[in-house]
Parts: C-alpha cells; sequence; structure tokens
C-alpha cells in the first residue's frame, strides 16, 4: 500500500483541477431567482397629461410608494389606470388614496401622493386632490413636470 501512495504523490508534472460547472449552475440559479423575485416599478403616464415645464425638474430618486393621480386639461381626473374610471368626487379620490396608502404601508414604503397635473388645468382641480389626499392621511405631494434642458417628464 505505501509504494502506491508513494508512486501516486512521486507524479509532480499533473496539476489539480477544480470543475467550475456547479459553480456556474449556481450562479445561473440564482441569477434567475432574483430576476423572478424582483418587482418593477413603473410609474404609468395617461397620454392626456401634458405637464408643465420646470427649469428645475429632477429624475426621480425613488418611484416605491407613488399614489399616482392624473388632472387633465378639462378637469377630469384620473387614477394611474385610467382604464378604472373617473374619479368625479372628492370621497372616490379619498378612498383611492386611502385604499393605495394602507396597501404601500403594508409593503413598508413611505405613501406619497404624485400629481400629474396638465399644464392648461385650473389649479382648483390639483387642490381638490391634494386636500382628499390630505384627508387620506397623505401629506407628501410630488409634483409631475418636464424637464425644460431635456424635455422629459419626471
Amino acid at each position: 500500500m505505501s509504494d502506491r501512495l508513494r508512486a501516486l504523490n512521486g507524479k509532480e508534472d499533473e496539476e489539480l483541477k477544480m470543475d467550475m460547472s456547479p459553480m456556474i449552475d449556481m450562479v445561473f440559479l440564482l441569477l434567475i431567482f432574483f430576476i423572478v423575485v424582483s418587482t418593477p416599478m413603473v410609474v404609468k403616464m395617461d397620454a392626456e397629461v401634458k405637464p408643465s415645464v420646470a427649469y428645475n425638474a429632477k429624475d426621480p430618486e425613488d418611484k416605491h410608494g407613488r399614489i399616482v393621480v392624473n388632472v387633465r386639461a378639462d378637469g377630469t381626473i384620473y387614477p394611474v389606470n385610467v382604464e378604472d374610471g373617473v374619479l368625479e368626487t372628492e370621497d372616490d379620490i379619498t378612498e383611492y388614496v386611502k385604499e393605495l396608502k394602507e396597501k404601500y404601508e403594508n409593503q413598508g414604503f413611505d405613501p406619497r401622493l404624485h400629481l400629474r397635473g396638465d399644464k392648461d388645468s385650473v389649479f382648483k382641480h390639483s387642490r381638490k386632490v391634494i386636500k382628499a389626499a390630505a384627508l387620506a392621511g397623505v401629506d407628501s405631494v410630488i409634483f409631475a413636470a418636464y424637464d425644460f434642458e431635456n424635455k422629459k417628464a419626471q
């Protein structure tokens, strides 16, 4: 037995090689896991709303927890999904904001009102949305605007 051991130890010209295929498989499994688990944050925009231009508009740092409300030029108020219909009364807006506020708080996000008002709409409609959001417990408001330099909605 010791002769065999000496014979195996005596071969110095062979290098040890590590099989990397299990590690590569693990990396791909982790990549697929994180892609499936992640939730992309997309702020939908109503094509009918044309926000104002602002010289100091900034790209949003955090899109999580945004409760998007669109105010069109004619004063109609829509939720983020226009297909859901018009938010006609202040109570409708308050209920919509309260429902999303609870959802975002349960997910651990700080709810904020993202107000997308058309540049030709009268401010009283936006004020109505802000007041309804305050009644629902959301006091942080983000106004959407176009960046003057890039002409890109923020």
